[in-house]
């Protein structure tokens, strides 16, 4: 892959990052690259992540709460985007925008 590419591939994952969790910070956005390929590995391979999981039960239980992170901050996200989103009904009811 050339360096352009490698590039917009970054800028593909930022904006997955930010639109996934809200904050696509650098490290927010290496945490959604480790989530994301060991989540697809993990779906694909089940008896893969098994055996590594078997391996290092003290990664398994950082990837744990990788995952329980992401959650967190995508229901967080999802909240305020619903609060947001709520409070612009009633102006676009009234045929007023905000």
């Amino acid at each position: 892959m050339n360096s352009q590419a490698l590039d917009e591939f970054e800028g593909l994952v930022a904006k997955f990052t930010e639109l996934l969790i809200g904050d696509p910070t650098p490290e927010n956005i290496e945490k959604i690259k480790v989530w994301a390929l060991y989540s697809h590995i993990h779906k694909t391979m089940p008896a893969l992540t098994g055996h590594w999981n078997g391996l290092h039960p003290e990664m398994k239980a950082g990837v744990r709460e990788l995952f329980e992170e992401v959650r967190s901050l995508n229901q967080k996200l999802k909240a305020e985007n619903q609060k947001l989103e709520q409070q612009t009904q009633p102006d676009q009811a009234n045929g007023q925008e905000s």
